[in-house]
């Protein structure tokens, strides 16, 4: 199922580097003989609910996924569910993220529709997550208090009130930016408009040779084109009103799930006390620190994400290291567990090699 080539062996070096990094400036102040004593005395009966409150945000992407693939196929809730799991299952354990790519290739093989529209619709889905927690992440930036006197230090960085605010405006402008795309990508008018100037790119390079443009019109333009409208074809469905709130609604209450998922998990470590609020900004800037290359799991990333998050708020680092690791290793492993349970259920052979990118 897993091909490790040359390039996944870069990104693996590369994630390495980015969790040693983060890793280092996460813990080179945390006394871990501390941190271990700080472990043994947490109330893990809060671990359940938090699970639960998990499984249910998988449960919800999968129904998002169906909604979003309606385009390219009506499917069913298991059909979209299984290459869901597999996939977070696969970046949790392997390298290079494989599973962003496993998850269309799985429904493209199993269900015989055109790998590129499904690609497309993997990808209409992290974008909807992007939108949804850069505009969450906006929103509480502007409400939740923080202490004016905030000044944590990451090696040679101060983060401070201002610097929040120039975040949050950064993040706003960031976000508008994003849903404009979308919305000039989706109509077909602004889209072939796009096309043409693509196409005709080439031809402002008037020192290159006639054959040197139009091999470059056919290769790289082309492919360009051709990503822009199977983007489109995921797009689709949100053009209809009620699935356009849908999705949306589907996205917040996923994310939600997880914020409410790690705000079950503070009620059993001592010295955390966070608002709903809070948890949910914390997961979000823990999503934003894996966006970086990272090992198998993100290892390292999340722990940096989830402490410097919570020091936000007046979490002392001990603590916030503790509830981030915790957080970090009983999430995960089920997430494997679901993985390993689904391609077991719909024939999925892990160690047979993923092919190259189907065409067509």
């Amino acid at each position: 199922m897993i091909n490790l080539n040359r390039r996944t062996y870069i990104s693996l070096a590369v994630g390495l580097l980015f969790s040693a990094i983060a890793l280092y400036f996460t813990f080179v102040n945390i006394p871990i003989r501390e941190l271990v004593d700080y472990l043994k005395n947490i109330n893990y009966w809060w671990v359940a609910p938090s699970l639960v409150m998990a499984f249910l945000s998988y449960v919800l992407r999968a129904v998002r996924w169906q909604l979003i693939l309606l385009p390219v196929k009506k499917t069913g809730f298991w059909s979209s569910f299984h290459p869901v799991m597999i996939g977070f299952m696969l970046s949790s354990v392997f390298p290079g993220r494989v599973g962003e790519i496993a998850r269309p290739a799985i429904f493209y093989k199993r269900e015989n529709v055109e790998f590129s529209k499904v690609l497309a619709t993997a990808g209409i889905d992290r974008i909807l997550d992007a939108v949804t927690l850069l505009a969450v992440f906006v929103y509480i930036l502007a409400t939740v208090s923080i202490d004016p006197s905030l000044d944590i230090v990451f090696g040679d960085y101060h983060l401070t009130p201002a610097l929040l605010d120039d975040i949050w405006t950064a993040t706003l402008k960031f976000s508008i930016a994003i849903i404009g795309m979308i919305a000039l990508i989706s109509f077909s008018t602004t889209r072939a408009v796009f096309n043409r100037i693509i196409l005709k790119t080439p031809d402002i390079l008037f020192f290159t040779q006639q054959p040197f443009k139009e091999k470059l019109r056919a290769g790289l333009c082309t492919s360009i084109t051709s990503l822009l409208d199977n983007l489109a074809v995921g797009f689709d469905i949100l053009k209809t009103p009620f699935n356009l709130v849908l999705c949306l609604l589907l996205s917040f209450a996923l994310w939600a799930l997880l914020g409410f998922a790690l705000l079950l998990m503070t009620f059993g470590f001592p010295g955390v006390e966070i608002t709903f609020l809070q948890a949910f900004a914390v997961e979000i800037i823990i999503c934003f620190f894996i966006m970086l290359p990272s090992v198998p799991g993100y290892w390292g990333l999340w722990e940096a994400g989830g402490v410097f998050g919570l020091m936000i708020f007046g979490i002392p680092a001990t603590e916030a290291a503790g509830l981030t690791l915790a957080y970090h290793f009983f999430h995960m492993v089920p997430v494997i567990i679901v993985g390993i349970v689904s391609a077991m259920i719909i024939g999925v052979k892990l160690v047979k090699t993923i092919p190259q990118e189907p065409r067509g």
